[in-house]
């Protein structure tokens, strides 16, 4: 399975960024982003960094990819990986919603 992951920018320099996130240490094209200041957080896929995240995107794409591997390791009890969403009801987003409502 191909995803991407966060990732933390460590250095930046001629269109790649040496970052680090998920335990690993990787050299990635940065190209579609520019020159990125480190500390800067991404979302790494396949060799590239595609997209800019905040911290707090990136916590959370993280806590789902936890959670996809305790799942992957027979856990059932993936609540705790997903607090901001356990206990609140779903809404739609206002695009979807019914303008007469």
């Amino acid at each position: 399975m191909c995803v991407g992951i966060p990732m933390r920018v460590l250095a930046s320099e001629d269109g790649m960024a040496v970052c680090e996130g998920r335990g690993r240490h990787e050299r990635v094209n940065a190209m579609l982003l520019g020159d990125l200041p480190p500390g800067t957080w991404i979302l790494a896929y396949q060799g590239s960094a595609v997209r800019a995240m905040t911290e707090d995107e990136a916590q959370q794409t993280n806590l789902a990819l936890d959670a996809l591997d305790a799942a992957m390791n027979g856990s059932d009890d993936i609540d705790l990986f997903f607090a901001d969403l356990v206990g609140r009801e779903p809404s739609l987003p206002p695009h979807l919603k019914d303008p007469k409502a």
